[in-house]
């Protein structure tokens, strides 16, 4: 089996609903990690403290072949063509361990899928 890593990075009242959707569309859980990040517009002040939103960081180990329709789910989910709403991106995986329950559940799942 080969992986990719997707990762999304999107306003914390949001991550709940991508994740979901993200599921929905084959992913089989996620990682998130909470974060702060600059973009082109500088962050608010109040007295000269930083106003910064809450951002999370999702990351989602998914199959390759499910990579474009979760990578599609989450830009529709996140509305990711409005500015400031996140931005998400895979990377290829080189090596995984850890997954050996995973995959078995998998072959076991096509075993009763296709015979």
């Amino acid at each position: 089996m080969r992986f990719k890593l997707i990762l999304s990075s999107v306003k914390a009242d949001i991550t709940d609903h991508i994740v979901d959707t993200a599921k929905e569309a084959g992913a089989t859980g996620a990682t998130i990690i909470p974060a702060r990040g600059t973009g082109i517009h500088e962050a608010k002040t109040f007295f000269g403290l930083s106003l910064e939103a809450q951002t999370d960081i999702i990351m989602l180990l998914v199959e390759e072949h499910l990579v474009l329709k979760i990578l599609d789910t989450i830009k529709e989910a996140g509305k990711f063509h409005e500015p400031g709403t996140g931005i998400a991106f895979v990377l290829p995986i080189e090596h995984v361990v850890g997954l050996e329950s995973q995959v078995e559940r998998f072959k076991d799942e096509v075993r009763e899928t296709y015979f």
